[in-house]
């Protein structure tokens, strides 16, 4: 039971996903650091307010519509959707395109990364080599 556990945990993707989850909360820390030091401040300001939480504060009865509030929760996620796409999708995609592209012209280079379709494609091609003729016999080669 144990010895099942530690393979689970030691497989790669269990350590990838644990590390992106703590370099997710300490990410996620410093996007709420500039928004609510910069950007909160900045749109307060704007709209005359101390912070963009008491932007468009909307009173019902004896309950607070913050507004502002969803305001700086959009704008946070745009920032974080912006960051990760340009510092981490962006260039991933930019990388296979160029390594598809080696691979297209027959060009593999030592730092081109081996894919699962590359091997899949090799084994394909080495039985199809190794097939019989049709109606023939198959004399393996020595």
């Amino acid at each position: 039971m144990l010895k099942g556990f530690r393979e689970f945990i030691l497989r790669g993707n269990v350590i990838d996903l644990a590390v992106a989850v703590v370099i997710g909360a300490a990410f996620t820390g410093v996007v709420n650091s500039i928004v609510n030091g910069i950007f909160n401040p900045l749109i307060g300001a704007f709209f005359h307010a101390d912070d963009l939480k008491n932007v468009a504060v909307i009173q019902v009865g004896r309950s607070q519509i913050l507004l502002g509030s969803v305001l700086g929760a959009i704008i946070q996620f745009l920032i974080v959707a912006v960051v990760v796409y340009f510092v981490f999708v962006f260039p991933i995609n930019l990388a296979k395109e160029r390594a598809q592209k080696r691979r297209d012209t027959g060009v593999v280079d030592a730092d081109t990364p081996v894919t699962e379709l590359d091997l899949l494609t090799e084994i394909r091609d080495l039985l199809a080599k190794d097939q019989t003729p049709a109606g023939g016999r198959h004399t393996p080669d020595a």
